[in-house]
């Protein structure tokens, strides 16, 4: 019974020593903390005019000629507007002549990323003044810059960076920058339809022109069909009259010739 004994306090040792161990090392994990801190910077921006003229459109495809010759095809979203003469137009409702022009605004804005955190852990090398390297509680090493004049709290005792050594408990605020730059795009498009044309400039006295009356539409009747020839004279009169005259020039005849005689 007594040989046993020995073996059971030291096993009950080491688990002791394990849960110890392992309450240190939630401790030092449940006391990190963290926050993260975001600052911007001042913000520049670059403005890019393009200029161009509508030479044909289909679909969702135009070409557009720029200021400067050059010829453009792009394929445009039925999504994207421009306002034309102040109303939103797709590219469907584009007409060749139309003027476009396209605002870029570049908008880029520096900021950083600020992380802070609070860490625990052992020192593991020292390279005063600069650098310590830390044994965190996942045990991990990692290394961290060390500011001109900071001071350790060691055992309740300000210690300078020279007077750390290894295996020493620490705690600190580490202070993590990560510098960003964020660039924003916006476009847009407006334009204008093609003028009307120019009315000419008055020169001299102004004169008022009366437009001329449509002339009378002149309407050709059709002749009429030539009627067919009768196959008979028409009937003028009777007989009777020929008659009467032809006994009257008998009767002349005979006066005269009776007149001869006598004589």
């Amino acid at each position: 019974m007594k040989s046993h004994q020995p073996r059971k306090k030291h096993m009950f040792g080491l688990l002791w020593a394990g849960i110890v161990g392992l309450a240190l090392a939630t401790a030092m994990l449940a006391q990190e903390t963290s926050k993260t801190e975001v600052s911007q910077g001042l913000a520049s921006k670059q403005f890019q005019v393009e200029r161009g003229e509508v030479i044909y459109v289909s679909g969702n495809d135009i070409v557009v000629r720029m200021e400067n010759g050059e010829v453009r095809h792009a394929t445009v979203p039925d999504s994207a507007r421009a306002t034309v003469d102040g109303k939103e137009l797709s590219v469907h409702e584009l007409k060749p002549g139309m003027k476009l022009q396209r605002t870029i605004v570049t908008t880029t804005t520096p900021r950083f990323v600020t992380t802070i955190r609070t860490v625990q852990g052992k020192v593991f090398h020292v390279n005063a003044p600069g650098t310590v390297i830390l044994t965190l509680a996942d045990n991990t090493n990692k290394q961290y810059k060390v500011p001109k004049d900071q001071k350790f709290m060691i055992d309740g005792q300000e210690k300078t960076v020279f007077d750390l050594r290894k295996g020493m408990n620490v705690s600190a605020t580490v202070v993590t920058q990560v510098p960003e730059t964020v660039v924003a795009q916006q476009r847009k498009v407006t334009g204008s339809a093609p003028p009307p044309p120019e009315t000419p400039k008055i020169e001299g006295a102004l004169l008022i022109e009366d437009a001329p009356l449509p002339a009378p539409k002149q309407v050709v009747a059709a002749a009429p069909a030539a009627e067919p020839a009768p196959n008979k004279l028409p009937k003028t009169g009777s007989p009777v009259p020929l008659v009467g005259l032809l006994g009257l020039l008998s009767l002349s005849l005979s006066f005269g010739v009776r007149m001869l005689r006598r004589v």
